[in-house]
This record gives C-alpha cells, sequence and structure tokens, in this order.
C-alpha cells in the first residue's frame, strides 16, 4: 500500500492510502491509514471513511508492549476510530509466526486480556464489536486461508477474508434520503475534484447538488468509485466527484454536498462531547 518515494524511503506509511477487492459476496474499499504519530490527521481522515476499523498489534515481544503503553499508538488510534464513528473493530493480531512468539497461544491470550479492557473503556463493546484473529502477514496464515502445518492449531476461528465475507453485520445505509457527501479531500485537476463519503441518498452524473455551509450550488460532471468512473454512486460508497460551479479554494475538508431540497443545517453554536487522549502535565 505504501506506493511512493517518501513512504518507501521512511518505511512507514504517510498517506491515507486506498486500493479494493471483491470477494463472491461484497466489495470492499481498503484504506491504509497511517499508525506513526506524526501523521495522526491523516490517519483521522482514513477513520472517517471507514465501516470497520482493523486495528494491526504486533505480537512480537517488545513491539506490542511499546504501541500499548503509555504514548503509544495503539491506544490513540482506538479511541480515534471509535470517536470517528466506527462501531466494528477486527484486531489482527500480528507477527505470531516471529520466533519470539513461534504461535504460542499464550501470547495471543496475553495480548487480548490487556487490550480488551481498553477497548471496552473506548466505547466497544467486547461481545458484538469486537473479533481477535491471530496472523502472519509474512506468510498469510489465517489472512484468506488456514496454514497446512500444525501452526496455531489452537484458533479455531475464522480467517480474516472469511469473517468479513461471511460474519460482518452488514452496514445499514440510507439510499432513498437526501444526498448526503462529506468531502474528505479536495485538490485542482482540469476543474475541481473532490474526495468524499456518501453518508446517504444517491448521486447521479450530471446531478445539480449544493456546497454546505456555503451554499455554493454545483454540478456534478465526473463520478468515480475506486477510480473506476461511474454514472451513479450510493450511500456507503467512497467516492470522487469532478464539480462544476466551484472553485478548489473554495472548498474544504468537513463541507457536505447536499440535496438542493433538503440541506443541512449549518450554525455557529453546537453541542460537542470532548474527549482528551493524552495530557502531559508539567509542574
Amino acid at each position: 500500500m505504501d506506493t511512493n518515494e517518501e513512504e518507501r524511503e521512511k518505511g512507514k506509511t504517510v498517506e491515507c492510502g486506498r486500493a479494493y477487492f471483491e470477494t463472491e459476496k461484497k466489495h470492499f474499499t481498503i484504506l491504509d491509514a497511517p499508525g506513526h504519530k506524526s501523521f495522526v490527521p491523516n490517519m483521522i481522515s482514513g477513520a472517517t471513511q471507514a465501516d470497520l476499523a482493523v486495528l494491526v498489534i504486533s505480537a512480537r515481544k517488545g513491539e506490542f508492549e511499546t504501541g500499548f503503553d503509555r504514548g503509544g499508538q495503539t491506544r490513540e488510534h482506538a479511541m480515534l476510530v471509535k470517536t470517528a464513528g466506527v462501531r466494528h473493530l477486527v484486531i489482527l493480531v500480528n507477527k505470531m509466526d516471529d520466533p519470539t512468539v513461534k504461535w504460542d497461544e499464550a501470547r495471543f491470550n496475553e495480548i487480548q486480556s490487556k487490550l480488551t479492557p481498553y477497548l471496552r473503556k473506548c466505547g466497544f463493546n467486547p461481545k458484538t464489536d469486537m473479533t481477535y484473529i491471530p496472523v502472519s502477514g509474512l506468510t498469510g496464515a489465517f489472512i484468506k486461508d488456514r496454514p497446512s502445518c500444525d501452526q496455531g492449531g489452537w484458533y479455531s476461528g475464522p480467517c480474516f477474508i472469511d469473517y468479513i465475507d461471511h460474519n460482518l453485520v452488514s452496514m445499514a445505509r440510507d439510499y432513498n434520503g437526501p444526498v448526503r457527501c462529506i468531502v474528505v479531500d479536495k485538490f485542482s485537476d482540469m476543474g475541481t475534484l473532490i474526495i468524499g463519503k456518501m453518508e446517504s441518498g444517491v448521486v447521479i452524473k450530471g446531478q445539480n447538488l449544493v456546497c454546505m455551509p456555503n451554499k455554493q450550488p454545483v454540478q456534478v460532471i465526473q463520478i468515480w468509485s475506486d477510480d473506476v468512473e461511474m454514472d451513479r454512486v450510493v450511500s456507503g460508497d467512497n467516492v470522487k466527484f469532478k464539480l462544476k460551479g466551484i472553485e478548489e479554494n473554495e472548498i474544504q475538508s468537513g463541507f457536505i454536498i447536499c440535496s438542493p431540497d433538503a440541506l443541512c443545517k449549518v450554525g455557529r453554536v453546537f453541542d460537542a462531547e470532548v474527549v482528551f487522549s493524552l495530557l502531559h502535565l508539567y509542574c
């Protein structure tokens, strides 16, 4: 997923990468969010577009502890995806094939026992919202297929792909509601383009809409979903629109593309629930 030169040189994800794949039953869009603390804003951008979060945890001795201890990114990312509205979480306990782990069930259970209380505190229900799966990204074990050897023989649950294809509860979609497309990014390329998430409604190529809160009328002249040009997109789709009637500098992340006859509400005063994930106190 790390495709640009900066990401390959640093060995870490910087931007929120995008890819997709299909199974016999479903179409999935992957948003590869940065894990490094310096790129948290990019990670939040990915989380706001997601229906399901996949938290990849290292089982290697020392690495899990570094990520989970105070100041580690595991805690921050779990809290951020919950506050972004993600309700379902799959925890992939990776590197189970590492020499310090050797597919040890006790290590898997140890990580689960330490992580679950914190995830419950974030607001995830351990019985309905979370699933733990031991995997090896290097060998592919339990990603799509079960390993043929005895490694991980103690794990009787589904592989990752099988779980999201068959066990994941279908997300509620409001196809009949007014158009609501949240803008997460914008750029200029032979016109004004926005990247967003369809939260409700249906958008058809050529449709006239309104960009809020500046009440700017726009026309959707081209539509893409997963880099494939489309004539229409629906609630739940991650999309890219080319817009007519607005300049790139007139639109910002967080703006909403709406139906002209059902504009979203705007206001200068609002109630907010604020979460402080980490406070540095100096005496």
